[in-house]
C-alpha cells in the first residue's frame, strides 16, 4: 500500500504569465511546510524548481518542474510551469497530472496576455480552477481593480475566499471565519455571503435550507457542494498572497487542504479505449487494488543519467519490481527504482498509488503521453490529448560541420522527446530539415541546448511555409500504365474518383472494385501510388489533404500486372483526377497577441492589416500597455519580430498560435504554382 491515503493527496499546477511569482510561491510553500530549511532566491539561483543553468541565467522558468511538501497530514504535489508565451505548451502539457490548475497573477502587473488560453486549456482538461493573486503588498486600490478585471474576464463566479488587510500585510478568511476584521477593500461579510450563495446553487437541498434559515448553514456543511461547484466550473475561488512577505501563505495552505479536491473528488480523467472515431470512454478509478493505469506527462533526457519518465498514477499501485507495459507494447519493463521528485533531486520510494506523481529512469522506450499499465486489458487506453496548439514558427537547419548529420539527428530526437511542443520535419518537396517551435525564444533555447548539451552546431535560415493543397470539387481520373521492354512487361489500369472532405479530416482511401477488375493483392499498390502523390503535391508541390479517393474499376493482365505497375497507375490516375477537381493551395492562419505600448497601437494595427491580417479586438493592460488580438497568414509574419521592435522601440512582444488553414488569394496561388517545378515523370 502507499504511505498516504488517497484523500490526503493534492495535485496542483501553478500556471500563469512570466514574472508573477509562481516559482517564488512554490519556494515559500516548501519552506513554510518544512520541506526545505529556507526559501531559496531566484536572483541567487537557489530555488528548488529553477535548477537548469539556463533558467538561473535568465532568472525565469523554462521547463516544468515538480516539488512536494506535507502539511497537516496532506501531501501536496506542486507543478511549477513556465510563463513565457513561447512555452505555454509546456504548461498545458502537465495539466493531465493534476486535479487543480491555479492561475497565478501579480497584483502589480494585473491581467496579462496568455491567461485566457491557460484557463481555457484547464477547462478543456476538466480541471478545477482557482486564481492566486500574488504580490499583494501594493496599493490596495490596485487589488480591488484587479479582482474586478478578473471577474470581467472570467465571470462573476470568480469569488474571493480571503481578502487582504493592512495594506497587504495580512489576509482574512472569508469562508470559514465570516466575522473577520477590516479589509483593504470590500468586506469579509460581503465576500462570505457571495461565496455561500454561489456554492449552494449546485445543491437543491442546501439551497432550500439556506433560503429558510441562512444563519443555520455552516461552511463545514458545504464541502461536497463546494467540490461539485469546482468540478462543474460554477466557482473559481480567488486567494490573495504575498510570496515575498509570507502574507496569506497559511490561508492558502488551509484552502488547499480543506477545499481543493483530492483524486477522489476531482473530475475523472478523460481516458479513452480505441482509436479515432471508434474510441469510447474508458473507466479509470482511483482504486489502489485495480490494474495499474498511469499517464506519462513529462520526459527528461539527461546526457549522463539517461531517459526519465515522470507519470501520474490514476489507478492501481506501483512498486519496485512491478512490470509495466508502455501503450500497446507486448513486452513489459520492470520498475527497478521508483522515485519522487523534488526539483532536480530524486527520492526513492517503496510504492505509489492513485494520485501520486513519481518517476522511473533508464527506460528508453518511454514517451510523452504514453499510458503505463500492468495488464493487456488496458492495451488500447489513451488519454484525450491536451489542448495544445501545433508549433508553427520554424527554422530550416543544416550542419555547421560536415559529418555532424548523425549528431544533430540524435540531439533533435532527444530534445523532441522532452518537449511536446517541438517538432522536427524533413520536407521532401524542399529537401529541408525544419525545426518547428512556438516562437523565437523557444527555437533559440532549442538551438542553444543542442550546442551546449550535445555539441551540435547548425546553420539556420527561414524555412518554406507549410502550405497544403486540397480540392474544391469531385472528379474522376484514369490511367493505363503499359510498358514493354523485351521480357515480362508492366500493365495496370486504374479508374478512381476524388471527393472533398471537411477541413481537417486528412485522407481516406476507399476500395469499391468489384468482380476482380483489380486483384485484391494490387489494391495496396494503388493506395501506395496515391499516397506518393499526396506527399509530393499536384499543382505547387505541397502535401494534399482533406480528400477521399475511391477506386472503383480497373484492368489487369494475368502475366504483366505487378505491384510497380499499379503504383504508377494509381499515382497518375490520382493526378489526372486532381487536375479536374479545381485544386487550391491552403495557407496556415495564426492568431496573434501583440503586447505593445498604447501609443504604438495605430502603427501596429495598420502594419498587421497590410500583412493581410485581421484585427479581432484589444485588451487594455496596466502600465499604459495594450494587447492587440488578431490573425494573419503565417507567411506574412516570418520577419515580424524585427518589424515589431522597430515600431515599438523594442518594447513590443508577440505570441502566436495555429488557428486554421484557408485558401490563399488567387495571385498568391499563381505565384506558388509558377515557382513549382513538377517532378520528372516516371
Amino acid at each position: 500500500m502507499t504511505d498516504k491515503k488517497i484523500e490526503s493527496v493534492r495535485n496542483i499546477a501553478l500556471v500563469g504569465p512570466a514574472g508573477v511569482g509562481k516559482t517564488s510561491l512554490a519556494e515559500r510553500l516548501l519552506a513554510k511546510t518544512g520541506a526545505i530549511k529556507a526559501a531559496g532566491s531566484i536572483d541567487r539561483g537557489t530555488t528548488v524548481c529553477d535548477f537548469d543553468p539556463k533558467e538561473r541565467e535568465l532568472r525565469h522558468t523554462l521547463e516544468t518542474a515538480l516539488c512536494h511538501c506535507e502539511h497537516k497530514g496532506t501531501r501536496i504535489h506542486l507543478v511549477d510551469t513556465p510563463g513565457y508565451p513561447d512555452f505555454i505548451g509546456r504548461s498545458i502539457s502537465v495539466l493531465p497530472a493534476v486535479e487543480t490548475a491555479a492561475l497565478v497573477l501579480s497584483a502589480q502587473t494585473g491581467i496579462e496576455t496568455g491567461i485566457r488560453r491557460l484557463m481555457e486549456a484547464a477547462k478543456k482538461s476538466r480541471l478545477c480552477r482557482m486564481i492566486v493573486i500574488n504580490k499583494i503588498d501594493t496599493e490596495p486600490e490596485k487589488l480591488d481593480i484587479l479582482l474586478a478585471e478578473v471577474q470581467e474576464v472570467f465571470g462573476k463566479r470568480c469569488l474571493p475566499l480571503n481578502l487582504p488587510a493592512e495594506a497587504g500585510a495580512k489576509v482574512f478568511d472569508c469562508f470559514f471565519a465570516p466575522e473577520g476584521g477590516d479589509t483593504d477593500f470590500s468586506s469579509v461579510a460581503e465576500a462570505h455571503e457571495q461565496i455561500i450563495d454561489q456554492v449552494v446553487e449546485v445543491d437543491e437541498a442546501l439551497m432550500e435550507a439556506y433560503l429558510e434559515s441562512p444563519d443555520d448553514v455552516r461552511p463545514e456543511q458545504l464541502h461536497d457542494a463546494f467540490e461539485k461547484a469546482l468540478r462543474e466550473g460554477h466557482l473559481i475561488p480567488v486567494c490573495f498572497v504575498s510570496a515575498e512577505t509570507g502574507a496569506g501563505l497559511d490561508a492558502l495552505l488551509n484552502v488547499i487542504i480543506k477545499l481543493l479536491p483530492n483524486p477522489l473528488e476531482g473530475n475523472a480523467p478523460p481516458f479513452l479505449r480505441g482509436e479515432g472515431d471508434d474510441a469510447q470512454p474508458a473507466e479509470v478509478k482511483p482504486d489502489p487494488k485495480r490494474h495499474v493505469v498511469a499517464h506519462v506527462f513529462k520526459v527528461v533526457v539527461d546526457p549522463y543519467v539517461g531517459r526519465m519518465g515522470v507519470f501520474r498514477i490514476h489507478q492501481g499501485t506501483v512498486t519496485p519490481n512491478t512490470q509495466l507495459y508502455i501503450g500497446d507494447a507486448r513486452k513489459p519493463f520492470k520498475v527497478a527504482h521508483l522515485y519522487r521528485l523534488q526539483g532536480k533531486e530524486t527520492e526513492e520510494i517503496p510504492s505509489a498509488g492513485p494520485g501520486d506523481i513519481c518517476a522511473v529512469t533508464k527506460v528508453e522506450e518511454i514517451q510523452y503521453d504514453a499510458v503505463l499499465h500492468d495488464s493487456h486489458d488496458e492495451d488500447n487506453f489513451h488519454l484525450r490529448p491536451a489542448a495544445m496548439s501545433p508549433p508553427m514558427m520554424g527554422l530550416a537547419i543544416e550542419p555547421a560541420r560536415r559529418g555532424d548529420e548523425q549528431k544533430i539527428s540524435d540531439a533533435l530526437n532527444r530534445l523532441s522527446a522532452e518537449d511536446p511542443c517541438l517538432r522536427v520535419e524533413h520536407r521532401a518537396s524542399t529537401n529541408e530539415t525544419v525545426v518547428l517551435g512556438m516562437g523565437d525564444l523557444h527555437l533559440r533555447m532549442v538551438l542553444e541546448r543542442m550546442k551546449e548539451r550535445y555539441n551540435a552546431e547548425v546553420v539556420t535560415h527561414p524555412p518554406s511555409i507549410p502550405y497544403k493543397e486540397t480540392i474544391n470539387a469531385a472528379a474522376e481520373g484514369h490511367h493505363r500504365h503499359k510498358k514493354q521492354t523485351g521480357g515480362a512487361g508492366q500493365f495496370g489500369e486504374v479508374f478512381l474518383r476524388v471527393e472533398k472532405l471537411p477541413r481537417g479530416m486528412g485522407f481516406q482511401f476507399v476500395n469499391k472494385v468489384v468482380g476482380g477488375a483489380i486483384p485484391g493483392q494490387f489494391i495496396p499498390a494503388v493506395e501506395k501510388g496515391v499516397r506518393q502523390a499526396l506527399e509530393s503535391g499536384a499543382i505547387a508541390g505541397y502535401p494534399i489533404e482533406d480528400i477521399q479517393v475511391t477506386v472503383y474499376d480497373g484492368k489487369h493482365h494475368p502475366v504483366d500486372s505487378k505491384e510497380v505497375a499499379f503504383v504508377t497507375a494509381g499515382k497518375k490516375a490520382f493526378l489526372d483526377a486532381i487536375g479536374k477537381a479545381r485544386p487550391i493551395v491552403l495557407e496556415p492562419i495564426v492568431t496573434v497577441d501583440i503586447t505593445i505600448p498604447s501609443d504604438a497601437m495605430g502603427n501596429v494595427t495598420g502594419d498587421l492589416s497590410s500583412r493581410r491580417g485581421r484585427i479581432m479586438g484589444n485588451t487594455t493592460l496596466a502600465g499604459d500597455r495594450v494587447v492587440v488580438h488578431g490573425e494573419a497568414p503565417l507567411s506574412e509574419l516570418q520577419s515580424y519580430q524585427s518589424q515589431l521592435k522597430s515600431m515599438t522601440g523594442g518594447a513590443g512582444t508577440y505570441s502566436m498560435a495555429f488557428s486554421r488553414y484557408e485558401p490563399v488569394p488567387p495571385n498568391v496561388q499563381q505565384e506558388l504554382v509558377a515557382r513549382y517545378e513538377s517532378p520528372p515523370e516516371d
